[in-house]
């Protein structure tokens, strides 16, 4: 049976159950606040990095039920007949705001907020969590393999070591953390992304010959494409592969390094291309690469990095580990009351929080605070304060203020507008963290005045140092 278009259904079933007990109970239709967050960062991280919105909203474009839908559900009694009468008129008409995709968030950072009744604010719990979950992972991993590449371009080359359709929003999440470009071609035609590709060693295996190969590549793809060196022979391929593009009358793109010592191989590779009159040719790397084979890849005369399979699992985290959690709902008189969790380890804070950057006397980031109170006298704080407000509405009654089909280009530009965490400044700040040896500590720190309390680095001195601002 095929996938629905719908994205309704992309749920978990307690969602339908919840929702179900709460029609009978009478409180289905209570104002509820809930946010999308983390409790913690990976071990290994010191900051995560927002990806997944235009995701989501594409994806709530989509979140109606069909009359198929709704059969399936009647005929499983998944449901009463009152929820399925709710249910086959459904339409988020609730209110969502959230980080900008590229920001960096921290424990506790509120990356979505959605407002509505209870009904309608529980259905999406699953469909977010999975798109946010992915993709900050992705977004995260990809912007420490950018740190450590140094402004050398990566690429996206793991399509095929994934799920297909998770490939697609790798790509996405992957440009978002700093890569350039993607092999997978539905991401790229879906997105605007910049799409690379040349040949694999079964292109050569082929031919008779890898000059016979090369020439064929040449003649499709010109002299200034890209030659996989590797098949037989390194120095033996480096040099045909030369005098295929001059036999072509041009000088070679560059040359692609799939196996073996790939540091040794690089100084090799760029003595024999110099040695040749090369110069121009670049050296690409490939082969199961992550943050750590690209840091030690940083003395070598790399020029790009393709990266697969460590880039879409996420390197070691495959997810995020967000939550959603209610935080403020209507009570029986009418009145938002905050809601909180006291389970052991899993407890959570009650009530609506806005999220703000502070700075120092320098034009500095120091802190990232949040604010529980009104919206307007958060705003009042960030004002005394000079803070940037850092939630953005992306859905308000119901209607849908941004498309979620971004290009590159318009996501470059929706990261400038941000302001003050530019992703080559976060990149410095992880790499300054390594550094001093410290993780960006958060922890949550009462003050006389209850309206906020503020999430902030006890190494306040940390985003100073970097130059975040």
């Amino acid at each position: 049976m095929p996938a629905s278009f719908e994205t309704s259904l992309l749920t978990d079933m307690y969602e339908f159950t919840m929702l179900d007990a709460a029609m009978k109970s009478g409180t289905a239709n209570r104002h509820c606040v809930f946010e999308l967050f983390g409790r913690r960062l990976p071990t290994t991280r010191r900051y995560g990095v927002v990806a997944g919105t235009g995701r989501v909203l594409e994806a709530m474009a989509r979140f109606e039920f069909s009359p198929e839908q709704i059969q399936w559900l009647a005929e499983k009694k998944i449901v009463s007949d009152t929820a399925l009468e709710y249910l086959s008129d459904f339409r988020f008409k609730g209110t969502i705001s959230g980080y900008a995709e590229g920001e960096c968030y921290f424990p506790g950072s509120p990356l979505l907020t959605v407002e509505g009744t209870f009904a309608e604010c529980t259905l999406l719990e699953t469909l977010l969590l999975s798109i946010y979950n992915y993709d900050c992972a992705v977004a995260s991993a990809a912007s420490r393999m950018t740190i450590a590449a140094h402004g050398r371009p990566c690429l996206d080359m793991g399509a095929r070591r994934g799920h297909e359709r998770a490939a697609v929003s790798a790509a996405r999440a992957a440009v978002i953390g700093g890569f350039a470009g993607t092999s997978d071609l539905e991401s790229a035609k879906r997105y605007g992304i910049p799409a690379i590709g040349t040949a694999a060693h079964a292109f050569t295996l082929l031919h008779d010959s890898e000059r016979q190969a090369f020439d064929a590549q040449i003649a499709s793809l010109g002299p200034s494409t890209t030659l996989l060196v590797d098949t037989y022979n390194v120095t033996e391929g480096v040099k045909t592969a030369v005098e295929a593009a001059r036999a072509a009358g041009g000088e070679l793109g560059a040359v692609r390094l799939d196996s073996g010592d790939l540091v040794a191989q690089a100084f090799t590779v760029r003595g024999q291309l110099d040695s040749l009159g090369a110069t121009s040719t670049k050296i690409t790397v490939t082969s199961d690469l992550d943050e750590y084979a690209i840091a030690a890849l940083g003395a070598a005369p790399v020029d790009s990095y393709g990266v697969g399979t460590r880039l879409i699992t996420g390197s070691g985290v495959p997810t995020a580990a967000l939550v959603y959690k209610l935080v403020s709902r209507e009570n029986h008189e009418g009145t938002m009351v905050g809601v909180a969790k006291k389970s052991a380890s899993k407890n959570t804070v009650a009530g609506k929080k806005y999220a703000g950057r502070l700075y120092d006397e320098d034009g500095y980031a120091s802190e990232e605070v949040l604010v529980t109170g009104s919206a307007e006298e958060a705003a009042a704080f960030f004002e005394e304060n000079g803070a940037r407000a850092l939630q953005v509405p992306l859905i308000v009654d119901g209607e849908i203020l941004a498309s979620g089909s971004i290009s590159s280009a318009e996501a470059s530009r929706s990261w400038r507008r941000a302001g003050a965490l530019r992703l080559w400044l976060r990149h410095r700040l992880v790499t300054c963290a390594r550094a001093m040896n410290c993780l960006t500590r958060h922890g949550v720190c009462p003050k006389a005045n209850p309206l906020f309390q503020r999430v902030t680095s006890k190494d306040s001195a940390l985003f100073a140092a970097v130059g975040l601002r």
